[in-house]
């Protein structure tokens, strides 16, 4: 009964025709269905009635076609607010239902009080692209609710903005999705969480920047993705490997880039054996300039790669050598590193101090390790403070309390006019009193007098200083005095001791 001028149908199928399998009504002029229209139809399952006017859809307007599964409504002037009143409820084995060509819009995306299609769980095929309209549209996030069967959803050339990224929380098993001809700018990884089986994904004619989003989408079933005519420059590895069940791919119309970020996409469409990239052969670059309409596939991107086996080589090779010298330097020349560490704090405070030295304070800055501090105080204090008058600087008495240390260490030496460093085992070991040694040995060769007076507590042998290559150097070279050896005979010791605090220029003696 198609492509006729009927206007209104006037009960003619609300009995009669039980048995009526298939009912062609479309490119007539029908303006509304009401409610019972088709009471009578019990056994039909095609409605065709595209091509008409219809605007109207009155509730239960399909109320006893328990059986239709295929219904199409394309090209009317049905609105947003006719399918919002439940018209399609008694449709409960409906399996595909086409709406495009129609007026159905949405201003925003905020939630339907009722969603139109709660009550077709078996459909499996919806369309409701190109809808007629001025200005952007969206989906309510809640459209799809009660579609746990859809298979195939087109909603293209809407003028959508976004998706919700809760929009296809309904529709589990969803295979065929086409959004193309819409201005996204850019598409949620969330949106396709809950289609983990979509296999087809139509994405071309938007405004689309990047495929990134199918990196974090989950999509290890998609076989066809058409995404023609957007602004893609960059296919990376990542984008491609995010879809392994790839088989068509359709990218023709994108302005690609010609340089070495292209390079492994290159690669791949010249190597992969899975995948057909469709028109390959005529992707062109838009960027450089000076490439501008050169086709893609032409680019010698040879510069670009880089030979790996040889990276691995040089790396191993220079983390074995590195091993060796590391373990060499360790084992053999690990104390005099310490050493010219040491030194050089020494050579930065001398750079820092040799220029500003203050009137002397002190006669004496007394360096020892704490373990020694009851010789200092019970021996040493006693001879030099109390029977000869000298001005002694010691840490634990005469540092400015919240000063750093190194820079009391540093003030203390350079302020006096000798430096006396108590040495015993347990002093070598000592970190802070190495340092008071290395800046103390440099001063006294920057200044070329005898600045630096070593006092032994204890006789070392010679091998056991090894270690201490400064010090070695110095007793090689310079005077120093022995407790031990004094004996019972200080008294020598102390008259040493205060000839020393004599400065005087630069010589060799040994006592």
């Amino acid at each position: 009964m198609q492509s006729n001028q009927m206007s209104e149908l006037h009960g003619a199928f609300n009995k009669y025709l039980p048995n009526l399998r298939q009912l062609l009504l479309n490119q007539n002029k029908l303006t509304a269905l009401k409610h019972g229209e088709f009471r009578g139809l019990q056994s039909l399952q095609n409605l065709s009635l595209h091509h008409n006017q219809i605007q109207q859809l009155d509730k239960r307007c399909f109320i006893g076609l328990m059986n239709v599964t295929d219904i199409q409504l394309q090209e009317n002037l049905i609105k947003m607010d006719e399918i919002n009143k439940g018209s399609f409820n008694d449709l409960i084995n409906l399996r595909r239902l086409e709406l495009r060509d129609n007026y159905i819009r949405y201003g925003n995306d905020s939630t339907l009080p009722h969603a139109p299609f709660s009550q077709l769980s078996h459909l499996e095929t919806l369309g409701i692209a190109l809808q007629h309209g001025k200005g952007k549209s969206y989906l309510p996030h809640n459209l799809l609710q009660g579609l746990t069967n859809l298979r195939v959803f087109n909603t293209r050339n809407i003028q959508l903005l976004t998706l919700h990224k809760d929009t296809f929380i309904y529709t589990p098993q969803l295979q065929e999705l086409d959004i193309s001809t819409n201005e996204f700018r850019d598409l949620s990884p969330e949106l396709f969480s809950p289609i983990p089986n979509l296999k087809s994904l139509y994405i071309s004619r938007t405004i689309l920047g990047s495929l990134e989003f199918l990196v974090n989408a989950s999509l290890s079933k998609l076989e066809f993705l058409q995404a023609r005519k957007n602004q893609y420059s960059v296919i990376s590895e990542e984008i491609i490997r995010s879809v392994p069940a790839l088989v068509y791919v359709d990218l023709q119309g994108n302005s690609f880039r010609c340089d070495c970020d292209n390079a492994w996409f290159l690669q791949w469409i010249e190597n992969n054996n899975q995948t057909q990239v469709f028109d390959a052969y005529n992707f062109t670059c838009n960027y450089p300039v000076h490439l501008k309409g050169k086709e893609l596939l032409e680019l010698d991107i040879s510069s670009c790669s880089v030979d790996i086996e040889f990276i691995y080589f040089i790396s191993t090779t220079c983390t074995v050598l590195l091993f060796m010298v590391v373990s060499f330097t360790y084992h053999f020349l690990r104390w005099h590193l310490a050493y010219a560490y040491y030194l050089f704090l020494a050579l930065l405070f001398d750079t820092k101090y040799k220029n500003k030295q203050a009137p002397n304070q002190y006669d004496a800055f007394i360096s020892y390790n704490t373990h020694d501090e009851p010789w200092v105080v019970q021996e040493l204090l006693p001879k030099l403070e109390g029977d000869q008058g000298w001005r002694l600087c010691l840490h634990h008495r005469d540092f400015e309390p919240g000063k750093p240390i190194i820079d009391n260490i540093t003030d203390a030496i350079y302020g006096s006019r000798k430096t006396i460093c108590v040495i015993s085992r347990r002093y070598l070991e000592s970190e802070w009193c190495s340092r008071e040694i290395q800046v103390a040995s440099f001063r006294l060769f920057d200044e070329q007098k005898d600045v630096l007076i070593m006092v032994f507590l204890e006789d070392i042998p010679t091998h056991e200083l090894s270690p201490y290559y400064r010090m070695r150097k110095l007793l090689k070279k310079w005077t120093y005095l022995s407790w031990p050896r004094a004996g019972e005979h200080t008294e020598l010791f102390w008259e040493k001791l205060q000839n020393k605090g004599q400065t005087k220029n630069l010589h060799n003696h040994v006592v």
